[in-house]
């Protein structure tokens, strides 16, 4: 009898399992923002205007599951386009696997930051970044394992020497090269109270469009989520390294692109990150939390003549139950984002380069 009570169990268990399950959501965001470098919007008090608005579609049925984001700016901003999007297969409640627009395994997870404007590892394409392929994730005990194999980053133009399409979410090599074939390995120990420590690497190709030639390139990171009370610490250092492989342009620097636009990077660098939060509860009507965090980052340029990148982000999270705002003061120095200098900011960048700020307020509602 109790093997029959058991068997009639699992029958009712599998029936919910086998129904089809579908959620839409979405955000709808808006910003404010003042920047010191740009003396007319100072003059007029900055300007505030529509952000993004995004739709999440979320579905699973048995094993299978489907995620997707689609992303909906301004058409300076690159217009609308797929943040993320995959089908997932979970063979057990350890291991997984992911096939579409993922989500690279590298550094920290799922972000290296806490603020609005994210680290400098994102605009080199090392934080948030999604590309286009199958990643396999195992957690066992204290440990997560990750494999992925990455075809091309997002594409958008099926050509026979079509350039990357800069409408994107997260920075890939652009122009005259392409990210093709890339290989990631991560690993991630965690310690007593979800205290984590890990490394991560990638290899892959750098297809380029004019010679038909193949370069490389590659990087490695290490890093660590630390967590005690009501604070949170990042920390990584990575480097990375790109080998271009055409002979009609320099070796010390790549095209990279993202919401419509492109600039150059420094073809290698190291980047290291503090990330530091500390969350505080509070009762004042709506607003239910705040979570104060500073996140600062470094870049350090080899090449000959190159001048370092820095960037720093002091700020605060309001957390107002389905509202979600973040207000932050994010200064760089060499910084496309943050000052006059757009192409050659991540790249060369300028000798005299003075720090440039942004006061940034962004509003969203998550449904």
């Amino acid at each position: 009898m109790p093997s029959l009570v058991i068997v009639a169990q699992d029958s009712t268990e599998t029936r919910k399992t086998d129904k089809p399950t579908f959620h839409v959501g979405g955000a709808l965001r808006f910003n404010y923002n003042l920047s010191s470098w740009k003396k007319e919007q100072v003059k007029r008090g900055g300007d505030f205007g529509l952000d993004m608005f995004r739709i999440n579609a979320d579905a699973a049925w048995k094993k299978l599951s489907l995620h997707a984001e689609y992303r909906f700016y301004s058409k300076d901003f690159g217009g609308s386009f797929l943040k993320e999007g995959y089908v997932r297969y979970q063979f057990n409640d350890s291991t997984q696997v992911d096939i579409g627009l993922t989500q690279v395994p590298f550094g920290n997870l799922t972000y290296n930051s806490h603020s609005w404007f994210f680290n400098l590892s994102y605009y080199v394409g090392k934080e948030d970044d999604y590309d286009m392929g199958i990643k396999f994730q195992r957690r066992s005990n204290r440990w997560l394992y990750q494999l992925a194999f990455f075809k091309n980053a997002e594409e958008l133009n099926f050509g026979d020497k079509s350039e990357t399409d800069p409408g994107r979410y997260s920075y890939d090599v652009a122009g005259r090269n392409k990210e093709v074939n890339q290989g990631n390995a991560r690993v991630e120990y965690f310690l007593h109270k979800n205290n984590s420590i890990g490394a991560s690497v990638m290899l892959g190709g750098l297809y380029n469009i004019p010679s038909g030639n193949m370069g490389s390139h590659w990087a490695a990171a290490i890093h660590s989520n630390l967590n005690m009370d009501r604070w949170n610490l990042k920390l990584q250092s990575m480097y990375y390294r790109y080998n271009v492989a055409d002979s009609a342009q320099l070796a010390n620097y790549i095209d990279m692109a993202a919401y419509g636009a492109a600039y150059r990077v420094a073809a290698e660098a190291f980047l290291h990150t503090v990330s530091l939060s500390y969350t505080q509860p509070v009762h004042w009507g709506p607003i239910s939390t705040l979570t104060f965090y500073n996140d600062y980052s470094y870049m350090q340029k080899p090449a000959s003549g190159f001048q370092n990148s820095q960037m720093n982000v002091l700020g605060c999270m309001i957390t107002a139950g389905h509202v979600f705002s973040y207000l932050d003061w994010a200064a760089g120095k060499n910084h496309p984002w943050l000052g006059p200098v757009w192409n050659e900011a991540l790249a060369t960048g300028t000798p005299d380069a003075r720090w440039h700020s942004r006061l940034n307020l962004n509003i969203g509602y998550y449904f």
